[in-house]
């Protein structure tokens, strides 16, 4: 047991399902959780107004700021996994944050109240493999169970068929499978930086305004070689990879080298098919340490695996999300 250097109160550090707590009792009998973030340490405390409290005030260290998908967060992922799509957002989404899993609102609700579940998911995932899967009314009900948590529709595959149709619940922004994993991590990135981000805007506003919120630069300063088999393809990608916050180095049409120096590539392939997963195993092999972003016109499931066992560390869909490349490059910059 740790002790507080002003008034000699006593805490022990825990670990919970979703965040780190320490308990800090306020008197016998009574204790509090507050909590510890990573990198955080007590200072000091003094007695509240009620004086039936203790408050501690946590100053940050150095290395205190949390990276993308820390695991302080959590996400409510609502629904069944019918699609193999949608299991693959599930399994990335896990690798940012720890996800929940409920199959139903109503389940989701009901298990709100268990202990260190009562505060808020990040985001609240609708996992739609068809349209009409959630009705206004399911939205409804989560977003008064958790009013500050944004709501946002994982689509499957159908979401390549409904791109010019918008959103099929009002206020529900929906969100291609293959992109799930780059937006989470800018809006865990927002959320950890105190913005606002798209998620922020209000239900009633316009693409337009929210495009301009993903604008933001994040800072990931990596240098990135794009490559694209089409002159105009190389040039949407570039102008779309430096408005992400990327360093555009190398511009190749066609295939790219396999001794690029650049830390990161971002390759338009168009379709995943044999000879392009050959040579992207060529260009990891031959330098295993470079990430490989691939950006595919339908991406499907079975071909999305089949990248990243060849050794692609993302596969994002074309036209491309603003949103979803800067989170990618933030996270691939992260694990260099």
């Amino acid at each position: 047991m740790a002790r507080c250097g002003e008034c000699g109160a006593g805490f022990e550090p825990a670990t919970s399902g979703l965040a780190d707590w320490i308990s800090l009792p306020t008197r016998p009998g009574l204790p509090r959780l507050l909590p510890l973030a990573q990198g955080m340490r007590p200072r000091a405390c003094r007695p509240d107004v009620a004086a039936d409290t203790v408050l501690i005030m946590l100053q940050a260290s150095a290395t205190a700021v949390p990276p993308i998908g820390s695991r302080q967060h959590h996400v409510l992922w609502v629904g069944a996994c019918e699609s193999a799509d949608l299991e693959l957002a599930q399994e990335d989404a896990g690798r940012l944050v720890r996800v929940r899993v409920a199959a139903t609102p109503a389940e989701a609700i009901a298990e709100s109240g268990r202990p260190l579940l009562e505060h808020s998911p990040a985001v609240i995932l609708l996992a739609t493999p068809t349209p009409g899967r959630w009705t206004l009314a399911d939205a409804v009900r989560l977003t008064t169970c958790w009013p500050l948590s944004p709501i946002v529709s994982v689509a499957g595959g159908i979401v390549d068929g409904r791109r010019r149709s918008g959103p099929h619940l009002p206020g529900v922004e929906d969100v291609p499978w293959h992109d799930l994993a780059g937006r989470l991590a800018s809006w865990l990135a927002d959320r950890d930086a105190g913005r606002p981000g798209s998620l922020g805007a209000p239900a009633t506003a316009r693409r337009e305004e929210r495009i301009l919120e993903a604008v933001r630069q994040r800072g990931s300063a990596v240098q990135v070689t794009v490559a694209a088999s089409r002159l105009v393809d190389l040039d949407g990608l570039a102008d779309l990879v430096a408005a992400a916050g990327g360093l555009v180095g190398r511009r190749v049409r066609g295939r790219p080298p396999l001794d690029d120096p650049a830390d990161v590539l971002a390759w338009d392939v168009g379709l995943v098919d044999g000879p392009m997963l050959a040579w992207l195993r060529l260009l990891v092999a031959n330098r295993p340490t470079r990430r490989v972003m691939l950006f595919e016109s339908f991406p499907r499931a079975d071909s999305t695996r089949l990248a990243l066992r060849a050794g692609a560390a993302a596969v994002l869909g074309r036209p491309g999300s603003l949103e979803a490349v800067a989170g990618t490059l933030s996270r691939l910059a992260r694990h260099r």
